[in-house]
């Protein structure tokens, strides 16, 4: 198991909602959807896009460049121009706090 590294408290980000977070030196999108949190890489694989600048429509961040989505809970790459996903990481609330576990395998 990896290093859990608090990024906020589950207050500081409404539901839905979305921010991003240096997490040992990775740009890592936190979104919050239906009561659950959810991390991938803020990196689009398409162009290198910043992905929660883009509008969340459910579990799905739309990339504000040229709008290729991608699966938040999974990081899976829905539809062109992007044919790889971006990596998702592990996201555990503890109380009030909210930690990430990067996913360093990917």
């Amino acid at each position: 198991m990896g290093e859990l590294v608090k990024v906020c408290r589950v207050s500081d980000l409404p539901d839905p909602g979305k921010a991003v977070f240096d997490v040992n030196g990775r740009m890592i999108a936190l979104f919050h959807v239906s009561g659950t949190f959810w991390a991938i890489d803020d990196v689009c694989t398409h162009d290198g896009g910043p992905l929660a600048e883009g509008e969340l429509r459910g579990y799905t961040i739309i990339c504000p460049r040229h709008g290729a989505q991608f699966d938040i809970r999974t990081g899976h790459a829905k539809t062109m121009p992007a044919v790889k996903g971006v990596t998702a990481h592990k996201v555990v609330v503890q109380g009030e706090d909210v930690y990430i576990e990067v996913n360093e395998s990917a």
